[in-house]
């Protein structure tokens, strides 16, 4: 395979936030982008933004939607080098008395059933990248308690470390390298409409840095994890919340 080949990289739940400051990023970078996400509109606007970027519908949830979309990816690109699991989040925060098992069930499959249904069906395009690379987005909420968030969403994002480290493990032998990024208190639209004023600034007192971080910041982590020289780096869930979580 030539070096000097166009790369491609595929970022799900591109449409806003962490996933849009990617896309951008990794478009700054010379990558072709494929935006991948639910919202047809916002998903279209943002691959207009970034020259050379392309948006696919896909509900990350339905495996048959994935194959779909992973099938007109394929029918555009022979190869993949980055797959980004992005999506996910979460829309309330609410105790475990008043979760129900379908919003158990569906915070689970929007932040990690869709890790496992993407990245199995892209694993062949990655496959023939010279060195494939797919970056996870879990969250401090996966590794360490005392926030208020939801439940299945603490559970979710725990399965999503978990889950980079058996896929690390089940690909080095492809040269596919497999991490996770765990960052906290993101200002994203998302979290400003969870939050009040009184519960943006608890949050960032008990941040050391003492603000939050910007989804751009987050972005230059998934470039870096997906660059030539993060190639012996696997299986790690690399934390990035301003000393929120010490290990």
């Amino acid at each position: 395979m030539s070096s000097n080949r166009q790369r491609i990289a595929i970022v799900t739940g591109a449409a806003t936030g962490i996933g849009e400051a990617t896309a951008s990023a990794f478009t700054d970078a010379g990558y072709a982008v494929f935006v991948v996400d639910i919202d047809d509109d916002r998903g279209r606007a943002i691959a207009e933004q970034n020259s050379g970027s392309k948006f696919v519908h896909c509900d990350l949830t339905s495996e048959s939607s994935v194959a779909n979309a992973v099938t007109t990816i394929s029918e555009d690109v022979d190869h993949v080098d980055v797959l980004v699991n992005n999506a996910g989040g979460f829309g309330e925060a609410k105790g475990i008395e008043d979760t129900t098992l379908q919003e158990w069930r569906e915070l689970i499959d929007s932040n990690l059933t869709s890790v496992f249904l993407m990245t199995r069906a892209v694993l062949p395009l990655l496959r023939r990248a010279e060195e494939g690379r797919i970056v996870n987005l879990g969250s401090l909420a996966g590794q360490t308690a005392g926030w208020q968030t939801a439940p299945p969403y603490v559970a979710a994002k725990g399965g999503v470390h978990a889950l980079t480290r058996a896929l690390a493990t089940e690909l080095a032998p492809s040269g596919i390298t497999v991490n996770a990024l765990a960052p906290s208190a993101v200002l994203t639209d998302r979290i400003r409409r969870l939050r009040d004023d009184a519960a943006l600034e608890a949050s960032v007192a008990a941040i050391p840095m003492g603000r939050y971080q910007t989804p751009e910041e987050v972005a230059v982590w998934i470039v870096f994890l997906a660059s030539p020289g993060a190639g012996f780096m696997t299986g790690q869930t690399v934390s990035v919340n301003g000393g929120r979580f010490m290990t």
